[in-house]
């Protein structure tokens, strides 16, 4: 198991119950900071006394108060502190549940794992931190189904032709007009805007133009 973490969390509170979880799974005391500064000093130093950390469990969001901070947010923590230290594995452990954002979070940082700040996080904290020191990422529960029922949302070939005019440039209020030419129906402006929101509501993407690259990256225009 882990024999150096460093936890990064600014609520006092889910400091001491992380450091709880850690000495249940018979990990060493952590090292916990409040800033994301502090965070990335003590990486730093670990890594120039040859000793560096195993694990790093953080927040994305920090409070700004009077200390002044260059790193604010756990985003762009990970990234420094993988410049530190590549190998470092990462737990994010956060209220966010935005698929898109948790998502980009393993694709564009490599995190290793992410449980969502929630009932019984403390239980998904020790299989997620079990998970990752066996190499595995790990996302919680909750959201795993969420991602599945997510995936498992049929578009209809009205939407796939909506979302196809859209992607080919045709503008969202001029798509009733073709829609009308080839008596597909509903062909009015209301039924077509309700339907991206549908579609965009479902899929959790704020804009159309995630909307586009999703059917696109899964092959579906």
């Amino acid at each position: 198991m882990f024999k150096k973490v460093l936890i990064a969390e600014d609520h006092e509170s889910a400091n001491i119950s992380l450091r709880k979880t850690l000495i249940d799974l018979g990990i060493p005391p952590a090292d916990y900071v409040f800033y994301c500064d502090h965070a990335l000093t003590r990486i730093q130093k670990a890594v120039k006394t040859d000793d560096p950390y195993d694990l790093l469990i953080t927040d994305l969001s920090f409070e700004e108060d009077d200390q002044h901070q260059k790193i604010s947010e756990g985003t762009a923590l990970i990234k420094a502190a993988r410049n530190e230290q590549p190998g470092l594995r990462v737990i994010v452990f956060s209220a966010e549940n935005k698929q898109a954002v948790i998502a980009g979070l393993f694709k564009d940082l490599n995190i290793n794992g992410y449980v969502r700040k929630a009932r019984n996080d403390s239980k998904e904290l020790k299989m997620a931190i079990d998970s990752v020191y066996k190499n595995k990422p790990y996302t919680s529960v909750d959201l795993r189904q969420a991602i599945k029922e997510k995936n498992s949302y049929e578009l209809t070939e009205y939407d796939i032709t909506i979302i196809s005019l859209l992607s080919k440039g045709v503008i969202q209020k001029d798509i009733p007009i073709y829609l009308q030419e080839h008596n597909i129906k509903p062909s009015g402006l209301s039924s077509v805007e309700k339907r991206f929101n549908l579609m965009r509501e479902v899929l959790e993407f704020s804009n159309n133009e995630q909307l586009i690259a999703y059917c696109k990256d899964m092959g579906i225009i």
